[in-house]
Order: C-alpha cells, then sequence, then structure tokens
C-alpha cells in the first residue's frame, strides 16, 4: 500500500480534536465496563481492561471515574448492563464498515446506526456480509528510534511500516501483549496499542470530493454516543491528504 494511508492511520492523523470528539468519558467508560465485565476488574489479569483504561488516562478521565467502570461491570455498583454489538455496513463509494457499538439500549443504537448510513446513501447489512474483508490484529504506534527495527523483528511482531514521524506495528492479536511488552522493556518509545479490525484489500480512493464525503461520513458515525470504534475498507492516496 505505498503511496496510501490506511484508516488505522489516518485516525491517528487527524488532530488532537478529533481524538477527544470520538473518545468521551462516556464511551471510555463504556470500554472500561465491558472489558471488566467480559475478564475481571484487575488489569494486571485483563489485558483489554488494561489497554481500555490506557485510553481513558490519555484522555485524562479522573482516576474515582475509572474505578466506578471497573465497578460497574464486575456488578459491585447497579445501573443498566451495558452490551457490545458490531454492525455492518455499505457507504459511499463502494466502501464497507464495520461499526462497533457499546449500549445500555440496543433499540437506540439500531435506530441511530441505520438512520446515520441511510441518510449517507448506504446501507446496513447482514451479519457477515462485510466482517470478511477485514482481520482482526494488535496495531501498535511507536516513535521512530535507531535501533526500533532490530527490535521489531525479534518482538515476534508479523509487520510494520512508517508513516511521517510514526511508526505502526502489526501483530496477531494473541501475540499483542509480548510485543508490547518486548519493545517498551527494550526501550521503544510505544505511543499506543490497540486492537484493531484492517482490511484485507482497502479500496483506493484517489477523488478529493470523496475522501471528504467519506471522512465526513465517518465523523457522523463517531459522534453517535453509542460508537465506539469505525473501521471502514479505505485506504486514501496520500497525496489528497
Amino acid at each position: 500500500m505505498s503511496g496510501h494511508n490506511k484508516w488505522s492511520q489516518i485516525k491517528r492523523q487527524k488532530g488532537a480534536a478529533d481524538v477527544k470528539k470520538g473518545a468521551s468519558f462516556t464511551k471510555l467508560s463504556n470500554n472500561i465496563t465491558l472489558a471488566s465485565k467480559e475478564g475481571g476488574g484487575d488489569p494486571a489479569a485483563n489485558f483489554k481492561l488494561r489497554l481500555a483504561i490506557d485510553k481513558a488516562r490519555d484522555a485524562n478521565m479522573p482516576k474515582d471515574n475509572i474505578e466506578r467502570s471497573i465497578k460497574r461491570g464486575t456488578g459491585e455498583l447497579g445501573g443498566a448492563q451495558v452490551q457490545e454489538a458490531t454492525y455492518e455496513a455499505y457507504g459511499p463509494a463502494g466502501t464497507a464498515y464495520l461499526i462497533e457499538t457499546i449500549s445500555d439500549n440496543k433499540n437506540r443504537t439500531v435506530s441511530d446506526v441505520k438512520s446515520t448510513v441511510s441518510k449517507a446513501g448506504g446501507r446496513v447489512g447482514e451479519v457477515g456480509s462485510v466482517a470478511w474483508m477485514f482481520e482482526t490484529k494488535g496495531v501498535i504506534q511507536s516513535a521512530p528510534s535507531d535501533n526500533l527495527e532490530e527490535l521489531i523483528i525479534d518482538s515476534g511482531a508479523n509487520d510494520y511500516e512508517e508513516v511521517e514521524d510514526k511508526v505502526y506495528i502489526y501483530t496477531d492479536l494473541v501475540d499483542l501483549e509480548s510485543v508490547k511488552k518486548y519493545l517498551t522493556e527494550n526501550g521503544a518509545k510505544i505511543e499506543s496499542a490497540e486492537i484493531s479490525k484492517e482490511p484485507k484489500n482497502p479500496v483506493v480512493i484517489n477523488d478529493k470530493a470523496q475522501v471528504e464525503q467519506l471522512m465526513k461520513f465517518v465523523d457522523r458515525l463517531e459522534e453517535l454516543d453509542d460508537v465506539t470504534q469505525v473501521y471502514p475498507n479505505f485506504a486514501i492516496n496520500e497525496e489528497l491528504l
């Protein structure tokens, strides 16, 4: 994909304002709650929870909020239980999307997602209609360093690429924790680590008007209260960014 930017890179280049917009305390709290519900409230024994807490801390979420979110997930606090759901959709310019949500009201979530997709001229598909286009990977973002390439090879990562002043390291999902730990212990400057859905064969967008249309569509999806992640299957010609 030389000369093209995948969404895993694009979303990190959109700026701090967009990151904050897409990572409200409510969404971050729901991520923590769900991770606690699935794997327990001990971050040392629950890697998914540790990732969720790291994101919350990056957004300056207060410690008390994090602790309440964990207790909500483990059942120590009352309130409606949150559930995770992924919707598969088709959007403008022949693009496809995985839309991950966490909600305490499924009917509201379904209505919001369908309405947003429909207004953009797209449609929500059946289960499995889009998911096959993606593969689940670990993605680690690091600052460049002199020996980083050697560390990546030794860590057991699958692949990496450097875009401007960032290095994106790709791993199998089961290896994300061990690769991150190896890189960190050997001096790599890790900036983030997350579970991501990466498109197998991205649709390359070469038209500036279409790029603007797609970016606005993704923004509208990310602004929905219950949406936690949006994964498109497109790549953008870097000359248009």
